[in-house]
Order: structure tokens, then C-alpha cells, then sequence
């Protein structure tokens, strides 16, 4: 095999093609409800880690659970990239009619791409947070909440960081 390009060969880089069973997918007998999804800094330096809050409410009748995820996009970026990037997940059990915030850390090692070495790049990302992936269609309704931040600097190899 000489070309190891992923396009076309894994639901990442299919572009607009959704799989047939994303990561999350499945029912709950509970309703769930994402708010205050924060991102502090909303302006980091290159080879600065983010940190990502969100509240999770449970809305429905029942206690459950349900597998928070957080997934980055490249607005722009010099090398082919997924379309977004699981970088984060936690199964969370949520009483009924009770609310969790929750804080998760993305790495800056996350935010890296491949041309010839992991890189760091400056740029806009958008990071979404809910129940699903980004754009997902299913038969139970989740919400994906989404918000931008910028990252400043040169672009850099991530062992400089």
C-alpha cells in the first residue's frame, strides 16, 4: 500500500456522508438538556491547553446517564483534517430533574496536525458539546452546543511546546 491518506476510508473524511452508527449513538429513557457551555480563554496562546465547561440537565421523568462529548473542528488548516475530533467523553448519571456541571480539559497536543511532524497552527477552532456528534441525526433529540475560540502565536512543532 502506497497511499495511506485516510480520505475516503474512514467516516472522518468522508466529508458530508454521516456513518450509519456515530460514537453516542442509541436512546436513553430520559431527556437531557446542554447550557452554558463556557471556554476559558476564549483566546489561548498556540501551546496553551483549553478548559471547557458545560451543564447538563437532566429534563426528563427518570434518572439517567448519558456520555457527554466534546468534539474540535479546524476552521482552516494547512494539512487535510477530520471533519471534527473527538477530544473528550465522560459517561455522567444525572437524577431527574437535577442538573451536573461538568469541566473538562482539551490539551494543546489535541489541537496538533500531521505535515511530516505533529504541529501546533494559530487559527479558529469551533468545539461543540452534547450527547452526539456534531450534525448527527437520530431519532431521540440532543442538543450539540458549539462555541469558537481563537488560538494565537507561530505555528510550531509540538515537542517545542
Amino acid at each position: 500500500m502506497e497511499n495511506y491518506t485516510m480520505e475516503g476510508r474512514t467516516y472522518r473524511y468522508y466529508g458530508q456522508e454521516a456513518p450509519l452508527y456515530p460514537f453516542g449513538y442509541g436512546l436513553s429513557y430520559t431527556t437531557f438538556r446542554y447550557r452554558d457551555l463556557v471556554l476559558s480563554p476564549p483566546v489561548l496562546p498556540v501551546c496553551a491547553n483549553l478548559t471547557v465547561s458545560v451543564v447538563l440537565e437532566n429534563t426528563g421523568p427518570r434518572d439517567g446517564e448519558e456520555v457527554v462529548q466534546l468534539y474540535l473542528r479546524w476552521e482552516q488548516s494547512s494539512v487535510p483534517v477530520p471533519r471534527w475530533q473527538l477530544v473528550a467523553f465522560r459517561r455522567v448519571a444525572v437524577l431527574a430533574g437535577r442538573e451536573a456541571k461538568l469541566s473538562f480539559q482539551v490539551l494543546a497536543e489535541q489541537r496538533a496536525v500531521w505535515a511530516r511532524d505533529w504541529r501546533l497552527e494559530p487559527g479558529t477552532f469551533t468545539l461543540f458539546a452534547g450527547g452526539q456528534q456534531p450534525g448527527q441525526r437520530v431519532r431521540a433529540p440532543s442538543e450539540v452546543l458549539s462555541a469558537r475560540f481563537g488560538v494565537t502565536g507561530a505555528a510550531r512543532p509540538l515537542r517545542g511546546c
